[in-house]
């Protein structure tokens, strides 16, 4: 792995972008020389991010401070995010599961199955008020390997009676998702055939039967501001939409990007996990956090 932190000077952008990051905002690159990065997450209270290194089954970190170093072992993780309680949720695509590491260090696993079913690969997730979390669970590392369930379904998950049920089942490959910032809508992408995302009404424990919207972009994971913004990772870069799926511009970005996520102090920083790299820039927009029920 190698070190780093390059400032990349950012190439010209759209001005509808004007408002999210000021002209001329360079781009760092803050380390390399991983396998495939993603699924970054801020910890506010160690001033860092964690995120994963999939193929090498590690989970690592990087601050200001310390610069990158490993985190600890993983199975295959994949996305990750913080609960209401600020432990970190992970998804394990060679675990099969959803685990939350404990103040202590140990690891509890939220979930594996669903109807005694094995699940495919849990692969992104996103936390409601409600303290509920919601996944998707495409087959991408089964890596061959049989499905016992019979699809590639989102769930949602009752962390506090173990609950868990099928959101919606209408897609090839669920990927990223993530909710508006006040939860009334959840989009989640779809990375299979298609290359979509959709944009559903959230209602109280599910989604409406048919997407408000849809968005043509083949994207991974995504993130979203406190005007609703969403961030989302594709060719080229970070391709940024409005909350109704105008597209205002393209954050542009030397490798392919996996995932994002906001962080930093004041939450204005957007982390990027591009293939082997990590890359941070910072924005005049802040990120959005769980709505408060």
């Amino acid at each position: 792995m190698t070190l780093l932190y390059l400032a990349l000077v950012a190439p010209a952008q759209d001005k509808n972008l004007n408002s999210i990051i000021a002209p001329g905002t360079e781009v760092n690159l803050l380390a390399t020389g991983m396998k495939f990065t993603e699924g970054p997450v801020w910890l506010p209270e160690n001033s860092m991010v964690v995120f994963s290194d999939i193929p090498n089954n590690m989970l690592m970190q990087w601050s200001e401070k310390d610069a990158l170093l490993p985190y600890r072992k993983s199975e295959a993780s994949n996305g990750n995010i913080l609960d209401l309680q600020g432990r970190l949720l992970t998804c394990q695509h060679a675990g099969r599961n959803i685990i939350r590491t404990e103040p202590d260090g140990t690891i509890t696993v939220l979930v594996d199955k669903f109807e005694e079913k094995k699940l495919n690969s849990p692969n992104d997730l996103a936390i409601k008020s409600d303290g509920s979390i919601w996944f998707t669970d495409p087959s991408y590392g089964l890596r061959g390997k049989p499905s016992e369930l019979p699809g590639k379904w989102v769930f949602r998950l009752d962390v506090t009676t173990k609950k868990i049920t099928v959101i919606y089942k209408d897609f090839d490959m669920p990927n990223g998702i993530a909710f508006s910032p006040d939860e009334k809508r959840v989009y989640i992408a779809d990375t299979g055939k298609v290359g979509i995302i959709r944009a559903f009404d959230v209602l109280g424990d599910t989604i409406g039967d048919k997407p408000v919207f849809e968005i043509p972009i083949r994207c991974d994971g995504m993130c979203i501001d406190t005007k609703g913004n969403i961030y989302t990772t594709s060719k080229g870069g970070v391709h940024v939409f409005d909350k109704d799926g105008k597209k205002l511009g393209v954050i542009s970005i030397q490798e392919h990007p996996a995932n994002v996520c906001f962080g930093g102090k004041d939450f204005d920083t957007l982390f990027i996990t591009a293939r082997k790299s990590l890359y941070s820039v910072k924005t005049l927009a802040r990120g959005a956090l769980p709505a408060k029920k």
